[in-house]
């Protein structure tokens, strides 16, 4: 380090320095002091300002009263203008949305229309899980068409109604007014109970008469698109469709289609039928006529569609005094047969169990039966086990009949291929001889047909029982997790032209396993008789393996409880059989018994002494034809 000496430079250095602080210092107060004359106004100019602010403050607060007064005088001649319009209802219109809701179901209702726009089942899944909506996202309308006095068409759909909410003792009434005036107004009022699917729903007017065109009706349009709720579109969309009921007693439907389209009088109600979901709107005075039109929503079953179907029903509403008052209810709830009927409105025919004797056995005898079955063992594929045996051991005695007429033809089956070879170019006569050799043996070959008959209705009642059976949705079985729809062991997501539209693309087990239970049962049953065929008569070798095929491929889409129950039926039907081939029916008893019958003297009957006539003349004027 260098030692400190004395820099005169720094020294003189410093002073300049210094002396040059204090020189700024003061030429800059001088500078103030002189500009502060001419500052003061400027200062005044900004302070001013602020002073005028506060009290401007003060002030305007009296200009804002006076102005204030001003847009509610604005506000109050339109309000004054616009009385006695529909306009008047959405000077303070807001998108606001009332709730009201008990234990089993959740409805929020717009200020705008006045509608139910989301429908939610607080008990019920989809099939990925989500809660089941019936209503929401802007899939429903409901509205009222009007003409007022001017000729102006008004729908309630475009304007906004005033909700009012209010508790009762058994739930909640929302009105929602659609005011003309305060004392002028459409009202929509609906009350909710507890437990309950089904709401009070009803329309009233006052002072509208003054308003609108009397002389033309008003015109109720309710629309709705139908959710997807099941895994099987397909399946699904088979059984969604428009259900109504008219005439007092009678009830129809849209059925399938692009689009469908029925019209009738003096209709009660109207629902929209989800499968396993419906709503409905019921009035308690019949509508004069309703229009209903159903399109089909699905244009590719191999695309997961949002919707199934769109409904739309249009309907005319009476004046009564140039005013409304409907009393009506809107359902929202599931297509269960035991909670529709306890409504004493006929809801119950919305479930397809059949028409005619086929309806009668499954409204009386399996829908009860099944519930106690279900009730008391908790697990519905074994009440769909325990059902099938019931059912196949009480037509136990109409498979043994035809089983002993089976037996029967086998037995002739040699004098019946001995007739056709000695008469095979001649089936006149052929017909003659056998028919004479049953009279005679008396073995009737339709009375192997007559049992198959009767058990048609039983059938076809349970071909119309599980699809439509609610208790059995989302109800798991062994490998089905829901009897309602198909059961999957296998399923692929690639699209396979033809096979994926008649197949589907999953494999379901059950259906095969009623296809195997299905072919041993008619080798059993057919095959035996395969060579009695008379020519003309169908292949019944065709038929035999013809039949498990169409099982199995129309069935791979159906309810797995449909499946399981056909799978089981013909189980027990097959030790039924063998049952009955090996311990009741003797071969050996049986000839003896038809040739005794044959040395009886038969006194034939009327019928058959004419077709004998018949055929004879037949024969004759085949010989005449021949000269």
């Amino acid at each position: 380090m260098k030692n400190k000496k004395v820099d005169i430079n720094t020294i003189i250095g410093y002073v300049l320095i210094v002396g040059l602080l204090f020189w700024m210092i003061y030429t800059q107060q001088d500078n103030l002091t002189e500009d502060t004359p001419k500052a003061e106004p400027k200062q005044t100019e900004e302070v001013q300002p602020q002073s005028q602010d506060k009290s401007s403050i003060a002030q305007p607060s009296e200009s804002q009263e006076q102005k204030i007064p001003q847009i509610d005088s604005i506000k109050n001649n339109q309000l004054q203008n616009l009385k006695g319009s529909f306009d008047y209802a959405n000077i303070n219109a807001n998108d606001e949305i009332t709730t009201i809701e008990n234990e089993v179901l959740q409805l929020k209702i717009a200020n705008k229309g006045g509608q139910v726009v989301e429908a939610k089942m607080k008990q019920f899944d989809t099939y990925k899980g989500d809660p089941v909506f019936l209503v929401k996202d802007n899939n429903t309308k409901f509205n009222i068409q009007f003409q007022d006095k001017s000729g102006r068409i008004i729908n309630t759909t475009d304007y906004y109604f005033t909700p009012e909410l209010t508790q009762t003792d058994n739930g909640q009434r929302l009105s929602m007014k659609l005011k003309v005036s305060e004392d002028q107004y459409l009202e929509y009022v609906y009350q909710m109970n507890s437990n309950d699917y089904m709401l009070d729903f009803d329309i009233y007017s006052q002072g509208l008469k003054e308003v609108v065109n009397s002389p033309q009706e008003p015109q109720l349009n309710w629309f709705l698109k139908g959710f997807r709720h099941a895994k099987s579109i397909s399946y699904e969309n088979r059984y969604t469709e428009i259900v109504y009921q008219y005439e007092g007693d009678k009830d129809d439907y849209t059925g399938q289609g692009d689009v469908a389209e029925e019209e009738d009088s003096d209709v009660d109600w109207i629902a929209y039928k989800q499968h396993f979901f419906t709503s409905i709107l019921l009035n308690d005075q019949p509508f004069e006529k309703a229009k209903m039109i159903s399109k089909n929503l699905v244009q590719d079953e191999q695309v997961d569609t949002l919707y199934t179907k769109s409904f739309e029903s249009q309907m005319p509403i009476k004046f009564k005094n140039g005013e409304i008052a409907e009393s009506m209810n809107f359902y929202y709830g599931p297509a269960d047969y035991k909670v529709l009927k306890q409504y004493d409105r006929n809801l119950n025919e919305i479930v397809p169990t059949g028409w005619g004797i086929f309806g009668w056995i499954n409204e009386n005898i399996f829908i009860p039966f099944f519930g106690i079955l279900s009730g008391f063992l908790g697990n519905y594929g074994l009440a769909i086990i325990l059902m099938t045996i019931v059912v196949r051991i009480v037509l136990s005695p109409i498979l043994y009949k035809s089983y002993l007429s089976q037996a029967k033809m086998k037995v002739l089956r040699p004098e019946i291929n001995e007739i056709n070879e000695k008469h095979k170019d001649n089936a006149m006569k052929r017909q003659q001889e056998t028919m004479a050799l049953y009279s005679k043996t008396g073995v009737s070959p339709m009375s192997g047909c007559l049992p198959a008959l009767l058990q048609i209705p039983v059938f076809y009642a349970l071909f119309q029982f599980f699809p439509s059976a609610f208790e059995l949705r989302q109800k798991s079985f062994l490998w089905a997790k829901d009897l309602s729809s198909y059961d999957t062991i296998y399923e692929w997501d690639t699209y396979i032209p033809l096979i994926s539209w008649v197949y589907g693309n999953h494999i379901s087990l059950f259906p095969i396993l009623a296809s195997i239970a299905i072919f041993f049962y008619m080798t059993m049953t057919t095959g035996q008789n395969m060579q009695t065929s008379q020519p003309g008569m169908p292949n019944m070798k065709v038929i035999m393996y013809i039949s498990p095929v169409v099982m199995l491929v129309f069935f791979n889409n159906y309810a797995s409880g449909l499946s399981l129950y056909y799978f089981i039926s013909n189980l027990i039907t097959i030790g039924i059989m063998l049952v009955i081939k090996n311990y009741i029916i003797d071969d050996k008893k049986i000839l003896a018994k038809i040739e005794a019958n044959k040395k009886k003297p038969k006194k034939k009957g009327k019928f058959a002494k004419k077709m004998q006539e018949m055929m004879k003349q037949a024969e004759e004027r085949k010989k005449l034809n021949n000269k």
